[in-house]
């Protein structure tokens, strides 16, 4: 077993015994507790009571976190003519068509996000087997399918994070940066909640909210009160 460094020994005993605290307490405790030379993402893992093989047990959304998540984000439009132009005055990193499906095909994937007009689905289509995996793949229910490109760049550059259910019925997100004041952090934790929560599907059943944990990217991870992370 690999011996664990001093930072990780101190950070664990540091967590020791620590679990269900509301999400002031964990966020405090990752604050003080993140030791890393860089600025650590604080990442949400949450557990659904779904089965995201069936599809009326899918979760899939967005939100836009009201402090951003602290991370610059590059945005590559599929787009032609005035809508290729709107997007680059609304600052995506990438525009491009069939140019822009070939440099993807290279292997050459300079972005985080994908963001394409309607008409050019077709184009798109043909890199399902690239972009789907990668969770890049635009998708009309989190508004990266759409004519108003402009808006979709200026969102996903401001702090719109997306999500989706894995297998297990598990979503992983950053909500911010270890450098971010604790009540940015516990405001971006709530809406984030909040927003799974409303994206509730019709095929739950049972407890949906079952597990929360908060943790720091170097981090150990700290489970948080279901009820105190949404608010009631």
């Amino acid at each position: 077993m690999a011996k664990l460094g001093k930072r990780t020994r101190a950070a664990r005993e540091t967590f020791a015994g620590k679990e269900n605290l509301s999400v002031e307490e964990a966020v405090a405790l990752i604050k003080s507790s993140a030791s890393a030379k860089f600025d650590e993402t604080v990442e949400i893992a949450m557990n659904l009571g779904v089965d995201p093989r069936h599809a009326d047990q899918m979760v899939r959304g967005v939100v836009g976190l009201p402090n951003g998540t602290g991370k610059t984000v590059r945005v590559a439009v599929f787009a032609r003519g005035p809508k290729a132009d709107e997007a680059q005055a609304a600052g995506a990193d990438i525009v491009g068509a069939e140019d822009l499906m070939e440099t993807i095909q290279s292997g050459k994937i300079e972005f985080d996000r994908c963001i394409a007009t309607p008409d050019m689905m077709p184009v798109v289509g043909r890199l399902g087997k690239i972009l789907g995996p990668r969770n890049l793949m635009p998708n009309p229910k989190v508004g990266t399918v759409t004519m108003d490109v402009a808006q979709a760049v200026q969102n996903a550059k401001g702090g719109e994070v997306q999500f989706k259910a894995e297998k297990a019925g598990v979503i992983h997100a950053g909500v911010g940066k270890v450098s971010f004041d604790e009540a940015k952090l516990v405001e971006n934790v709530r809406a984030f909640v909040d927003a799974v929560a409303k994206a509730k599907p019709t095929g739950a059943k049972g407890t949906y909210l079952k597990k929360i944990a908060l943790s720091s990217t170097m981090g150990p991870g700290v489970s948080v009160d279901v009820a105190s992370a949404s608010g009631n």
